[in-house]
């Protein structure tokens, strides 16, 4: 569930039946006991959890342990900083930021931390996403951010995914059998497109 905070935080608290473990503040985290990373996922407003859905599915279905937070670059940079400073040492691996409009979260967060950071631009209602994008593309040198496409919060999740897969061979696993899926999902399309247009 989502559980929202006067700090406008939300923690993913995972059933206690899929747990193997917690986090420090008591969390359950699914497949926290074989020492596998957290995902870190900061939004800017909760008016972004649709996108962040995207990505929590995903992880979900990798069995990726993860928490979501919303933290404001701009109106709670002292938690979003802190978050960033400590992410390590909570058990994160990779930090995935998503935020609309002057979108400096995922800049904010890799200011303050190594752990690789993958910014989500949102869609907003002026430029749809335009001006995101360029907000978490464009960072200075020495402090990158890996973006993703506008609204791309499922592509977020897998690449996060692909980073903590380089050291583990079960998730690396699980995204080859992924792929092989969706491979098999579009030969089918092929096969049956012929029938289609002759109906």
């Amino acid at each position: 569930m989502f559980v929202f905070s006067d700090k406008i935080m939300v923690v993913f608290k995972r059933p206690a039946e899929e747990c193997s473990g917690t986090d420090p503040e008591g969390a359950a985290v699914k497949n926290g006991g074989n020492g596998m990373k957290k995902i870190g996922i900061v939004m800017g407003s909760d008016s972004d959890l649709p996108v962040i859905k995207k990505a929590t599915d995903q992880l979900t279905r990798l069995g990726i342990p993860f928490e979501v937070h919303v933290y404001s670059a701009h109106r709670t940079p002292v938690e979003a900083r802190d978050f960033a400073l400590n992410a390590r040492k909570a058990g994160f691996g990779v930090i995935i930021a998503a935020a609309g409009m002057a979108a400096h979260l995922a800049g904010a967060i890799a200011a303050n931390t190594t752990l690789p950071v993958i910014g989500i631009p949102c869609q907003g209602p002026v430029m749809d996403g335009l001006d995101a994008l360029l907000s978490t593309v464009q960072m200075p040198t020495g402090i990158p951010v890996a973006t993703v496409a506008v609204n791309g919060g499922a592509n977020a999740a897998l690449l996060a995914a692909q980073i903590l897969a380089v050291e583990d061979a079960e998730l690396a696993a699980k995204l080859d059998e992924k792929r092989a899926k969706d491979a098999a999902a579009v030969l089918e399309k092929d096969a049956g497109i012929a029938a289609r247009l002759e109906s």
